[in-house]
């Protein structure tokens, strides 16, 4: 059973895509494979619950579904900062919860990927954030670059601070968030030489958002 962290470059650069992506890819495998959304802030009341739309997405992309309590065991309702959105709802984050839900479902399946919440140190409460919570559960990384200008800074920083807190940095994707970036082979080359883990795919630009469409230009790590 594998299981990976996913993390960012920063925020709305395609994390969720990048993960759907690599999901359909492990299906089309014959794996079995689930998507895990810990922290997710944003959400719509829809038949009793709150849901997010990454969880709802991580969900459909899915072998199966085991249930939101597990998938998004903390899904927040206002779409700002999740320690902000947690301490304004009365809610406080533990990593023992996260660490049950993900426990389980990594016993279900073959491949599980654990999407966090924005770039790699994100808070999620006073003294704990996304990072922590990759270094908690002892999980190699998958960087998601989205592919616009700034992007090799993001990226270079993101590959220190994931060394920083002696994780495996298992590879990379390169997601075109910006079909009217400039210069995009030459900013790979650029990424290519100094991201220190291999690449998994270049994705393409997408306005329908078909991740299993996408998973065709990864490869698993």
């Amino acid at each position: 059973m594998s299981a990976y962290f996913i993390t960012g470059t920063d925020t709305e650069i395609g994390k969720t895509f990048s993960t759907c992506a690599l999901l359909h890819a492990a299906r089309a495998q014959g794996l079995r494979a689930l998507g895990m959304k810990p922290v997710a802030a944003g959400a719509e009341w829809v038949n009793g619950e709150f849901l997010n739309e990454d969880a709802a997405r991580l969900r459909a992309a899915g072998s199966f579904d085991p249930g939101l309590a597990l998938l998004n065991p903390y899904c927040l309702a206002s779409p700002i900062a999740p320690h902000i959105a947690a301490r304004e709802e009365g809610v406080r984050i533990e990593p023992a919860r996260i660490r049950t839900a993900f426990d389980s479902l990594r016993a279900q399946a073959d491949l599980l990927l654990v999407e966090g919440v924005g770039g790699f140190r994100v808070p999620l409460g006073d003294d704990y954030d996304s990072a922590d919570l990759a270094r908690d559960l002892g999980l190699p990384v998958i960087l998601v670059v989205g592919l616009r200008l700034g992007c090799i800074n993001h990226a270079l920083l993101s590959a220190e601070a994931i060394a920083a807190r002696g994780l495996t940095f298992a590879g990379w994707i390169a997601n075109r968030v910006d079909p009217a970036m400039l210069r995009v082979d030459e900013n790979l080359a650029a990424l290519h030489k100094g991201l220190p883990a291999p690449l998994l795919g270049v994705l393409p630009f997408r306005e329908d958002r078909d991740a299993a469409l996408a998973a065709t230009a990864l490869r698993l790590p």
